[in-house]
């Protein structure tokens, strides 16, 4: 009897035992499905969970309000969609980010933010973030960055008349050096060919600009409605100076006021509203500093993957140090066809002129020393800076200056259509609840 009695609570403890495994297997597995199938990658429902994270903690750091969550894990999972395309572009490509690139990249957000890193690993803690899904997050960050460029960085053109007018309107309007942090939303027209699309889309964005008139917060409109790629930073643009505004809202910002939203813009892209949410300076620059730099540039390509091109960087580096001749090697290796034939030559350089990765080299380097290897989105460069002076702004500067703000401009309007594009082609599958009846072509859904 005592037999059989233990017996049969063996038997209950090995079937709770077996039930528990079960369970945890089960949840396991719950909390890794796949939430959607991207071409050749998956999104799991645990990344979804800790873009989402990251997110929140980083808007509710800054005050934003958060849209719903149904809502918010719709944008994100679109976010996710379209950095898996551009990664897999990547891919594709043979670009890489190498640890290095990837070290000295952390190091200069870091500084930037005026932190150590033990006291950067701390505020990503707050938000709910570890130090390695920080890093990977920015190294895929960096690719993306890259693609775009390749990809889109060929569609843009600048002609010498759009400056000589961007420059002309810069006069008329009196310009001034005044900046201004700007935060932006943007309203698409699905079908701009419909006039009721249109329409639709335009009383969208009067709605929303009523809704910030009587209080709700413009980040959180951002987040919540916008479909500009930043919607999801709140619409954040940054620091721009007036002649860095997109010409859109050129002669909008200059007149308003601290958090008042404009008036509903059009052109035809769909519909925009910018608000002014800080404003500094203003007064005249009397003069600059600039650098008379060289630099030799090994680009990526099919034919190149990166990996190649930075072992051939470093191989050109080696020589230069051993006390081979820059302008030489430039001629011989760079593939930069205008400053290569010129032994690398970029002339006189002004802040603001080049990709933030170039710039903040030509800065940190000392008069002749040689700078790299390092990684822009152009490709693999060193650099040298053989001579510094003050200078009065000239019309050479103004006009670099004015063609960047126009390319600037053009890019981010080139970017909206080419992710369209890349998202229209993709072959994108929803799973679970995530289902949607509505698919398009080149989309299925599975309940």
């Amino acid at each position: 009897m005592k037999a059989t009695l233990r017996h049969v609570v063996k038997t209950l403890l090995l079937v709770a035992a077996v039930t528990l495994s079960l369970t945890v297997q089960a949840e396991r597995k719950l909390l890794d499905q796949v939430v959607a199938i991207v071409d050749d990658d998956v999104i799991l429902q645990t990344e979804l969970d800790a873009r989402i994270n990251t997110i929140t903690g980083r808007l509710s750091a800054q005050g934003t309000g958060l849209p719903p969550r149904a809502i918010l894990e719709d944008r994100v999972l679109e976010q996710l969609i379209t950095e898996s395309i551009q990664l897999q572009m990547a891919e594709k490509m043979g670009m890489r980010i190498s640890d290095n690139e990837l070290n000295e990249t952390m190091d200069n957000i870091v500084e930037r933010n005026g932190m150590t890193m033990a006291q950067f690993e701390q505020q990503l803690a707050s938000e709910g973030v570890t130090f390695r899904q920080a890093r990977e997050q920015i190294r895929n960050e960096m690719l993306t960055s890259r693609v775009q460029q390749r990809q889109v960085g060929n569609r843009v053109r600048v002609t010498d008349r759009e400056v000589e007018n961007y420059l002309q309107a810069v006069e008329a309007r009196g310009g001034n050096n005044a900046e201004y942090r700007l935060a932006y939303i943007f309203i698409e027209v699905d079908d701009p060919n419909s006039e009721a699309s249109v329409d639709a889309a335009r009383e969208r964005a009067e709605n929303l600009r009523q809704q910030i008139v009587d209080g709700r917060d413009f980040r959180e409109v951002a987040v919540a409605e916008s479909d500009a790629s930043n919607a999801l930073d709140g619409g954040d643009m940054g620091w721009r100076s007036e002649s860095q505004l997109p010409s859109l809202v050129a002669p909008v910002v200059p007149e308003l006021a601290v958090n008042e939203p404009s008036p509903v813009l059009e052109n035809n892209s769909g519909f925009h509203l910018v608000m002014v949410m800080d404003q500094r300076g203003g007064g005249q620059k009397q003069v600059i500093q600039q650098h008379r730099v060289r630099h030799i540039l090994i680009r990526p390509s099919e034919a190149v993957p990166d990996a190649q091109a930075e072992a051939r960087i470093r191989d050109i580096f080696r020589q230069l140090q051993e006390g081979a001749n820059f302008a030489d090697l430039a001629r011989e290796f760079s593939d930069d066809p205008v400053s290569g034939s010129d032994g690398g030559n970029l002339g006189w350089v002004s802040r603001g002129q080049m990709v933030p990765a170039f710039e903040q080299a030509m800065l940190a380097a000392d008069l002749g020393e040689l700078r790299g290897p390092f990684r822009s989105q152009f490709g693999w460069h060193i650099l040298q800076v053989e001579e510094r002076r003050q200078k009065d702004i000239s019309g050479d500067v103004e006009k670099a200056e004015a063609r960047q703000a126009i390319y600037r401009r053009k890019f981010e309007t080139e970017l909206q259509n080419w992710l369209r594009e890349i998202r229209d082609e993709a072959f994108i599958e929803f799973k679970g609840e995530y289902a949607r009846e509505d698919a398009v072509e080149g989309e299925s859904s599975e309940s």
